[in-house]
């Protein structure tokens, strides 16, 4: 039913390859991404890393890491407001603050890098991804009009919830996860014991099936 109201935005990827695309929300945040980007490099997986402005000022080096091994990134807005209860000028401005700040970091990186490797990184991708799902209609029309490319999902491990045990963080997505699914893990704190062990089992249940797992890109 929401896919329908909403058939604009990026519920999934195309199904036709075995392919799953992770994502985590909220960081970057000391260690916990640290661990996600050690244990991606080792399946040789790729991901999405929707990011919170604030914390990318906090945490530059950990956002040029993410982008140094190869993951997307995208706009989770600058303080994670719910868009229900937030004015859509103030939405709309929460997210184009993000996202000049992510372009300057890639300056930064941009420019320490380029005395010991070839090239540069491209530009800071036009990917979105509302906090708690909450967006108006007016804040996505907004937002689409600004080129921003919206990403929903279709596979919540719920990591989240301190109520559920980490084996059913895992079991969210191993029984529901399939080609083309887009997977929305945390690299938060309050997710990490939960996110930690459900993202270890994705990994190894389905690198097991012959599943790739890449970045979202348009």
């Amino acid at each position: 039913m929401i896919k329908g109201i909403f058939p604009n935005y990026t519920w999934n990827m195309p199904q036709d390859q075995k392919v799953i695309y992770l994502t985590f929300d909220d960081g970057p945040t000391p260690e916990i991404t640290d661990w996600t980007l050690d244990l991606l490099k080792s399946y040789n997986a790729k991901a999405t890393f929707f990011c919170i402005g604030n914390n990318v000022e906090k945490h530059p080096e950990i956002f040029h890491r993410i982008l140094k091994d190869g993951h997307a990134v995208g706009n989770h807005t600058y303080n994670h407001p719910r868009g229900w209860r937030t004015r859509t000028e103030d939405y709309v401005a929460e997210v184009v603050k993000t996202t000049h700040i992510m372009n300057q970091e890639l300056e930064v990186l941009n420019s320490t890098t380029r005395s010991y490797r070839k090239g540069t990184f491209g530009q800071v991708s036009n990917l979105f991804r509302p906090p708690y799902g909450q967006i108006k209609p007016s804040q996505g029309k907004r937002l689409r009009r600004l080129g921003y490319n919206i990403i929903m999902w279709d596979v919540l491990a719920l990591d989240w919830k301190m109520e559920l045990s980490k084996e059913d963080c895992a079991q969210n997505i191993t029984s529901k996860a399939g080609p083309g699914s887009i997977v929305v893990l945390h690299d938060s704190v309050k997710a990490a014991p939960r996110m930690m062990h459900a993202l270890s089992e994705t990994l190894e249940h389905f690198s097991k099936q012959g599943y790739q797992f890449k970045s979202i890109e348009f």
